[in-house]
């Protein structure tokens, strides 16, 4: 049974780091961008709003909220594992709110 949980853990790590490389943007290729002289260029613009520095960080906090929740709520205990799938996930999620406030300083 720790072995099935192991592997559950492991495939939803996976496809949570599929997902995440799948919907990052990519970097622009630079040599295929095409050159602009100076003088058609255009004024720059201010930005909207600066981008978020980290939304994968986000997303994935996002992502364990709605697992703990679905734990929590949940009619089994998921083979007596249950209690320590949620210490795990509210140690990464405390983790995750650490690594977020540490790159704000």
């Amino acid at each position: 049974m720790k072995m099935r949980m192991i592997g559950l853990l492991t495939v939803a790590s996976l496809i949570l780091a599929f997902a995440f490389i799948a919907v990052a943007p990519a970097a622009p290729n630079k040599a295929n961008a095409p050159a602009t002289n100076a003088a058609n260029a255009l004024p720059a613009t201010p930005a909207a709003a600066p981008a978020e520095r980290h939304p994968e960080i986000r997303e994935a906090l996002g992502a364990l909220r709605r697992a703990k929740e679905h734990m929590e709520h949940a009619a089994h205990d998921f083979g007596g594992h249950r209690v320590e799938a949620l210490r795990a996930t509210d140690e990464a999620i405390r983790q995750l709110d650490l690594c977020l406030k540490f790159d704000k300083d």
